[in-house]
């Protein structure tokens, strides 16, 4: 703790003194997803400075993708956001993919398209469980890690993951599907929906949760635009983008993606649109399911060469990830490893915001407003 103390002298003047506390919240605190610092300055009860100290998860991923191969940067990209990281491989391989002028087989295509929108509830969920146990209730995490085991089956048994699946390959997918795995899998997406009504009954009804969340830590559309915030918080401030529908890849572009938007901008706002995302990405693995039946018999992956390498030139890729958007600019020099590939991921703009969003409010608010933000540090730190 420090104390700023500030005298004036003179004639007639009367002693003013000011105290400011300097509390930093982290880098361990059970409201970040990971190693993240908050260097907070307070006025009594209330946030006037707030700065969001990153780096203590770095691991250089951006650095190693250029002593590793094309096939070896997936393992890289798999990890930075745990949570996501079917998600996060897909931008990786699209780029090179997109390099090298390649056309994935349509059975691939569908299949990456269902596999992420099943990634994404298993994101979302984590998030409708941790979230209200960061403000005090205990008991819907219990209920999201049901939701979560039942999806974590089938993507465990396609893959033999259950975070880093390790599952797209340049060209298409690792592996054909187990038989009978389609079936499994609309049993699994058929559960999830009959019971999510639960956790929105449990969490949704609870007055206390709607108290804390309610009208706290308002993110208006400007400052959404300025800081480039994304995914679901931007949606919660009304900003009605969505990179499957606005610009689809992979196989939105044949699917009705609808995009949860909401006005308030507040911490139950950016809630409910998780909530409701879960609901339409759960449509759209029922549509993904439908498509994959009609389609015949083919392959899920192109032959390789040995030593892949990836013609000279540079090109953006970007996929609308559970959290927001993530970009990745890939550079080759004609080599079997890239010469430059830059992340761009959607925790890092969401987190910064937070300089602009925590001051004037109260201390007992920030935990609500930080569990809200849906980061993952090694998303910010890569």
């Amino acid at each position: 703790m420090t104390t700023e103390r500030i005298v004036g002298i003179g004639a007639g003047a009367k002693e003013l003194a000011t105290e400011d506390m300097v509390l930093n919240i982290g880098p361990q605190h059970p409201s970040t997803h990971g190693v993240l610092r908050l260097k907070l300055t307070l006025d009594g009860e209330r946030i006037t400075t707030a700065e969001p100290i990153v780096g203590y998860m770095h691991r250089g991923a951006e650095k190693l993708f250029e002593v590793r191969d094309f096939r070896q940067i997936i393992v890289l990209a798999n990890r930075h956001d745990w949570l996501s990281a079917f998600s996060s491989e897909l931008g990786v391989v699209l780029a090179v993919e997109r390099m090298l002028g390649m056309e994935v087989p349509p059975r691939a295509v569908w299949l990456r398209t269902l596999l992420a929108e099943l990634n994404r509830v298993l994101n979302h969920l984590m998030f409708l469980g941790s979230y209200p146990l960061e403000v005090g209730a205990i008991t819907p995490i219990f209920y999201a890690f049901r939701e979560r085991e039942a999806l974590q089956r089938v993507m465990e048994e396609i893959s033999g993951g259950r975070m880093h699946y390790m599952f797209n390959r340049v060209g298409g997918l690792k592996d054909e599907p187990p038989a009978g795995w389609t079936g499994r899998v609309r049993a699994a997406v058929a559960d999830v929906r009959a019971r999510m009504p639960e956790i929105d009954e449990l969490i949704m009804g609870n007055e206390i949760f709607r108290a804390r969340t309610r009208g706290v830590g308002v993110l208006t559309r400007e400052q959404i635009l300025q800081y480039g915030v994304s995914g679901p918080i931007a949606r919660a401030s009304g900003v009605d983008f969505d990179l499957r529908r606005d610009e689809p890849y992979l196989a939105y572009e044949d699917l009705d993606t609808r995009v949860v938007t909401r006005t308030e901008g507040d911490c139950l706002a950016r809630f409910e649109c998780l909530l409701d995302q879960v609901m339409a990405s759960l449509d759209l693995a029922d549509a993904c399911l439908d498509r994959l039946a009609d389609l015949p018999p083919g392959p899920v992956n192109q032959r390789l060469p040995k030593v892949l390498k990836v013609p000279e030139g540079h090109t953006y890729a970007w996929t609308e990830n559970p959290l927001g958007i993530n970009g990745y600019y890939l550079v080759s020099r004609g080599e079997k490893t890239p010469w430059r590939l830059k992340l761009r991921s959607a925790s890092y703009n969401n987190i910064q915001v937070l300089a602009e969003m925590l001051p004037g409010t109260l201390i007992a608010d920030m935990v609500a407003i930080l569990g809200s933000m849906f980061f993952v540090v090694g998303d910010i730190d890569k």
